[in-house]
């Protein structure tokens, strides 16, 4: 089980904390990390249709990581219901408008890069937006929620020490936005892994993770477009 726990850390969210470090730490080397910008949906080919396919294939990757651990843990999704999409929405307005707000802080003082969900919106970036919010989802959700924490449970570990590692993990991989990012996501960690100890349902945290993606992916374009300016933007 360890073993286990060791390699799809490795080719998943592990890796992916490893590599925001790094860049965390490039980006300190170059300067101020306010005058830089990461783009978290870039184009990945001018060609739109290709590019909207190319989105589709990593997105695809992560929805493979999601559905690898629910093979290894052998068991399936249940239903989604009216009443986990309810709970995912008050989830998403608990951890979003907070973690709004600590960005743009962080933004002000300095500490954040300029976060940029995609660098263009077209009606043909709109559907792979939207798959790459889901994917997204998806994959942190079973992985780093219930996949690790149902393993770690298993190693007999104290809730409290699953919990932090779980959002430590989560954490982690965010840090390449800017040490904000990663206590944001520290929290967001610890509240959706409490939830998911108590309840034992991932359903709501897939759909919360969704709808914050969902509107950062699309609203931050929307909001360009019409000329609204929010400070720290």
């Amino acid at each position: 089980m360890r073993q286990e726990i060791g390699i799809v850390l490795l080719i998943t969210f592990g890796m992916s904390g490893f590599k925001a470090i790094i860049a965390l730490i490039s980006v300190y080397l170059r300067g101020k990390p306010s005058d830089s910008q990461v783009v978290l949906n870039p184009t990945r080919n001018p060609q739109p249709l290709i590019d909207a396919i190319l989105q589709f294939a990593s997105a695809a990757v992560l929805i493979g990581w999601g559905l690898l651990a629910l093979y290894l843990l052998g068991t399936h999704l249940p239903r989604l219901r009216p009443k986990d999409w309810a709970h995912g929405a008050a989830l998403a307005a608990l951890i979003g408008i907070p973690g709004l707000g600590l960005y743009l802080a962080g933004r002000l003082l300095g500490l954040s890069r300029e976060v940029i969900p995609a660098e263009h919106l077209s009606l043909t970036m709109v559907l792979p937006l939207l798959v790459w919010a889901f994917a997204n989802a998806f994959a942190e959700e079973t992985v780093v929620v219930m996949w690790l924490s149902t393993r770690l449970k298993q190693l007999h570990l104290r809730p409290a020490l699953i919990i932090g590692l779980s959002a430590v993990l989560r954490g982690s991989y965010h840090l390449y936005q800017g040490i904000p990012a990663g206590i944001g996501n520290l929290v967001m960690g610890v509240i959706f892994a409490t939830y998911f100890h108590k309840t034992n349902k991932v359903w709501p945290l897939i759909c919360a993770h969704f709808l914050i993606d969902a509107i950062a992916f699309l609203g931050y374009p929307l909001l360009i477009a019409s000329g609204i300016h929010l400070p720290g933007l």
